[in-house]
């Protein structure tokens, strides 16, 4: 019992002291050093600007396509005798080559045939003509002084008759002849074939079409614009032009065996009406000489697509911005002030035009001003910022 009191009490000045201790310790602490924590402000891209002279530069995207593609139609019958070699598709030709000769045995002798009827019909004439130098004659003996009573008794409606059938004559040799010279069949220009199904030996129909071809000097690129863009470029909206010197510069570029290659052309013209759908205006630009090639340039075939830069009027003073740098639509973020940190300024700006990648500011920004083109989450206007220049712009 003794012994149990005794730990009792040793276990009892134990948790004094300890407690004694604490308290001691609590009383002569020192209190932890405070230290401020910097916050560091955002560190955003940006560009610097100055106002430039640029030359406005609309783009489009069209398919290539023939200035004219004609059907080739006989205009007699027969059996074909002579093909061109290049008519097959894909075939070039030149102008006034025969592409088709249809057999002319019987056109040869349909033109013999006409000239004899003319020559018949000359001695005709001859003849009638006789008969009223003899009438004149005949009627002076017995009734001199004296007309006749009838037209008949000198032969004028005779006479007229057989040069009426003169000129019949003659207008069905000037048919025979021309209905020869049809049995060779060509193009009154350089072209392409397209497609043909006639080959040697194959009875051909008068109107019945034997080909497909196109020219081959120049074509054309039909480009969809919406209507704003055309306040950029000069393009004929009517007849009422000063010739096609007047007409916008386009330049088409084009990929071909992994390279892109360029040509040089015109607009000619806007079509007839304005897309009831889309609402674009479509203009069209001509390509001259798309075939000709060189330095490993590729013929401007039809059918291919292409893009079309289209050169603009020349505006001076403007603003050219990344349209990623555009905000809520008209605001661009100006980073004011020098030194490592500076104000962010939401600043609204006057747009006359945006493009696929760029937009083009008349007023709002000042000659030197950095443009903040990073994207942050929450701005305040006057917030501080860092900048880090780009220079690529």
């Amino acid at each position: 019992m003794k012994k149990s009191l005794t730990q009792l009490v040793l276990v009892v000045v134990i948790v004094v002291a300890a407690i004694v201790t604490a308290k001691m310790m609590s009383l002569f602490r020192q209190p932890p050093e405070k230290k401020t924590q910097n916050v560091s402000a955002p560190l955003l891209n940006a560009i610097q600007v100055y106002p430039e002279s640029l030359q406005m530069t609309v783009q489009g995207f069209g398919t290539v396509k023939p200035r004219m593609e004609v059907q080739v139609v006989p205009q007699v019958s027969g059996k074909v005798m002579q093909c061109h070699r290049q008519l097959v598709n894909g075939g070039f030709f030149q102008a006034d080559e025969p592409l088709v000769v249809i057999e002319q045995t019987d056109y040869s002798l349909a033109v013999e045939a006409a000239a004899a009827a003319v020559a018949q019909a000359e001695v005709k004439v001859e003849q009638e003509k006789a008969e009223a130098d003899i009438a004149h004659q005949e009627w002076e003996k017995l009734h001199p002084d004296k007309q006749p009573s009838s037209i008949l008794v000198f032969r004028g409606p005779q006479i007229r008759n057989a040069q009426a059938q003169l000129s019949a004559a003659k207008a069905r040799l000037a048919k025979a002849k021309l209905d020869l010279e049809r049995t060779t069949i060509t193009m009154p220009f350089d072209g392409r074939v397209v497609a043909t199904n006639i080959d040697v030996g194959q009875f051909i129909t008068a109107g019945k079409s034997i080909a497909t071809v196109y020219r081959t000097d120049v074509v054309e690129i039909v480009v969809p614009l919406e209507d704003a863009e055309l306040a950029w470029f000069a393009v004929p909206l009517n007849s009422n032009h000063n010739g096609e010197n007047n007409y916008a510069a386009v330049t088409v570029f084009a990929e071909f065996a992994g390279a892109e290659h360029t040509w040089a052309g015109r607009l000619v013209r806007t079509e007839g009406r304005i897309d009831p759908k889309s609402r674009m205006v479509h203009v069209v630009a001509q390509i001259p000489d798309p075939f000709k090639t060189k330095s490993g340039r590729p013929p401007l075939s039809p059918g291919m697509f292409v893009r079309v830069d289209i050169q603009g009027k020349e505006v001076k003073g403007i603003y050219r911005l990344p349209r990623y740098a555009i905000r809520r639509g008209t605001e661009v973020w100006v980073a004011k002030g020098t030194g490592e940190t500076r104000k962010l300024t939401i600043q609204p700006v006057e747009i006359v035009r945006m493009d696929r990648e760029f937009a083009y500011i008349s007023s709002g920004l000042s000659e030197g001003d950095f443009v903040v083109t990073s994207a942050l989450g929450t701005v305040t206007n006057g917030m501080t910022i860092r900048i880090m220049i780009d220079d690529e712009n």
